[in-house]
């Protein structure tokens, strides 16, 4: 996103031209949503798809300069810590069998991922948080050689005074650890889709989709341990905030900067503007790399400026839902729906995209009756709820009938939600009989309560009962490994 980083170190001027040049890129994104027909298009979706790499015992190995070098597959890419990579799957119409295609296209990438892995003694694991990652795999020397990601850890270190502090407490375990670089965040893989909206459907397809994401997140979850701890069911969550968290001490009067990684501040009234103008306001920049092109003076021009540096700034911002400018395909606008983790297998990973896809489309056409009804914070609330106890969780929802909402279990919630998921998708133009078989997935998973975080807490307790904790992580993770090459859902995974 934006333009390339070949620099590490950085002068107080170089802020300031920065600083300029996003105000700049502000008012010319301004002038462009303006104009006639900018943006407008087929719906279409894209994902992208971070991995693990592991060695023949399952433990991280940081090879992946290494195998990037053995792939000439445009579509896979480094990503922040040596052991991890990223496929970014081509994106295509929404309307028809979208997912058979973005199945094939996952499946098609993993196996050339696997292939460039295997020449260096590595295999690929597709999971949310590795359950073998030990604190010396995350040391300083876990960053990608780049200077793209030296530069970003600088630069968050930079800004604190001390070290990063992590705190997540579980059901069971807890973890407090105090850290020196950002490596912690490379633990985290993450499965990020894409949908193009319409500037004039921005605002209340954002909406839907900040209400849509914890009830699919809750039953998606699958990242529950960390450094040998049960944590949360979607750990990520808890990790990603605190692991590049740039906020050093509250200055005066106690107030404390946003974070950096959040689910945001309340309901979009205006549009996509409103959300980059956010991220500027309430964020320094980290990267202050100037492009050559004047933004303003293109778009007054009548061309589509790329707003690299805007983009740029929008990448080191780590909403769950974020807004994207895109000046391919004559420009558009997209909503990144950041929150799913990794994994488990294929099938799961193309049905979760279907509810979420389905979910934010439907609640889109009656978000505006919805909102008032559920202050922000209580969706915000939702999404905290969702990744500490995934189907146990109750969120709070729009009731009919009712004037305030009302605490629902996700078990009976999401029962409720997939016919309007489907709803959504097929008037999008999904093929019915596609959409009917994704949502299945999701039904027989809540049914019988087995999601990939329950999957991996049911089998590490039944191999903890004749092993010791990080031999039955290994194993555990031996077995995860085998079932989702299989393509078998989930739900289907025996549990001894």
């Amino acid at each position: 996103m934006g333009l390339a980083i070949q620099q590490e170190e950085f002068h107080p001027e170089d802020y300031e031209r920065f600083a300029r040049r996003l105000k700049e890129s502000l008012e010319a994104l301004r002038v462009l949503l303006a104009r006639p027909g900018f943006g407008v298009g087929r719906c279409t979706i894209g994902a992208e798809l971070e991995l693990h790499l592991v060695d023949a015992a399952g433990f991280p190995l940081p090879v992946n300069r290494q195998v990037l070098a053995r792939t000439m597959d445009p579509r896979v890419t480094l990503e922040l810590d040596r052991f991890n990579l990223e496929v970014n799957l081509r994106p295509g119409p929404l309307a028809g069998q979208p997912f058979t295609a973005l199945r094939a296209e996952f499946e098609d990438t993993l196996g050339e991922v696997r292939r460039a892995a295997a020449t260096q003694g590595a295999r690929v694991a597709v999971i949310g948080i590795l359950p073998t990652l030990r604190e010396a795999d995350l040391g300083s020397g876990a960053l990608t050689g780049l200077p793209r990601y030296r530069a970003l850890s600088a630069a968050i270190r930079a800004r604190r005074a001390s070290p990063f502090q992590v705190s997540i407490h579980g059901p069971e375990d807890s973890l407090a650890l105090s850290w020196d670089n950002v490596t912690l965040e490379g633990a985290n893989t993450s499965l990020q889709y894409h949908l193009r909206v319409a500037p004039g459907d921005f605002a209340r397809t954002y909406n839907a989709a900040q209400l849509a994401t914890a009830p699919v997140l809750a039953v998606s979850g699958n990242s529950p341990l960390f450094l040998g701890r049960r944590l949360w069911d979607e750990t990520r969550v808890a990790l990603f905030r605190q692991a590049v968290d740039d906020r050093g001490e509250p200055g005066e009067g106690g107030f404390q900067p946003h974070a950096r990684v959040s689910f945001g501040h309340g309901w979009v009234r205006e549009g996509a503007h409103e959300l980059f103008a956010e991220s500027v306001a309430l964020h320094p920049p980290l990267l202050p790399v100037l492009g050559r092109e004047s933004p303003l003076e293109c778009v007054k021009a009548g061309g589509l400026p790329g707003l690299d540096e805007l983009r740029l700034h929008q990448s080191t911002v780590w909403t769950w839902n974020r807004a994207i400018y895109d000046p391919k395909d004559s420009g558009h606008l997209r909503i990144e729906l950041r929150a799913l983790p990794a994994g488990p297998s294929v099938v799961d990973m193309v049905a979760n995209g279907a509810f979420l896809y389905g979910l934010t489309l439907a609640l889109a056409e009656q978000v505006d009756a919805l909102l008032p009804a559920l202050p922000f914070v209580h969706a915000s609330g939702n999404f905290i709820r969702a990744a500490r106890q995934g189907l146990d969780a109750e969120l709070l929802w729009p009731a009919d009938a009712a004037p305030s909402p009302r605490p629902v279990p996700v078990v009976e919630l999401v029962p409720r939600l997939l016919p309007v998921a489907r709803r959504g998708l097929v008037a999008a133009g999904v093929d019915a009989a596609e959409a009917d078989a994704l949502l299945a997935v999701i039904e027989r998973r809540v049914a019988l309560r087995r999601t990939g975080a329950r999957w991996q807490w049911r089998m590490l307790a039944h191999l903890e009962s004749h092993m010791p904790r990080w031999d039955a992580l290994a194993a555990m993770l031996e077995r995860y490994l085998r079932h989702a090459d299989s393509g078998e859902p989930v739900h289907t995974w025996p549990v001894e």
